[in-house]
């Protein structure tokens, strides 16, 4: 199967998940902003594609952060977001949705395996209903402590407070 090529239209990717289903393998889907991408965010997909044959990540769109993050992000548009995330090792597919959540995508999709990160309860996991409904798993993987983009955009900040201070 012909993976890692960019971000994915939702129907070529539906043909792409009933092929994998006749072949009796087990999808994994995550979603999320991935922003500037950090360790937690490779060690979080590493995990997670452990946990079936094939990793589909579902990028939101540009909007869908604005609206969850709020102004200023996302910092990287999501043609970039789906580039880099496409090239890493874990990660067979791409595709991305303008909701604030991925309730839709999920329903379309229906995994063999859904996870979030360890904010997550699996009992607060948009589409947890739909994957076990349909004898999926659902998994909220546990975090790297001091690892989050809010922190990485945090120490920039002050980096550059820093920087103009010294300039002074």
């Amino acid at each position: 199967m012909n993976s890692r090529i960019g971000l994915l239209q939702i129907n070529e990717f539906l043909e792409i998940r009933n092929q994998i289903k006749k072949e009796n393998q087990k999808l994994v889907f995550t979603n999320g902003c991935f922003d500037l991408l950090h360790r937690g965010h490779i060690d979080y997909l590493n995990r997670a594609k452990e946990l079936g044959d094939y990793l589909v990540v579902a990028l939101n769109s540009d909007e869908s952060v604005t609206k969850l993050k709020g102004k200023g992000r996302p910092l990287v548009k999501l043609e970039d977001r789906a580039f880099v995330i496409s090239n890493l090792k874990a990660v067979d597919f791409v595709i991305s949705f303008n909701e604030e959540t991925p309730f839709e995508i999920i329903s379309k999709v229906i995994p063999d395996v859904l996870i979030k990160g360890g904010d997550w309860k699996i009992d607060q996991i948009v589409g947890r209903d739909i994957v076990e409904q349909n004898g999926g798993k659902v998994y909220s993987l546990k975090y790297i402590e001091d690892y989050s983009t809010s922190s990485m955009i945090e120490k920039i900040i002050q980096s550059r407070r820093s920087w103009d201070k010294l300039k002074k």
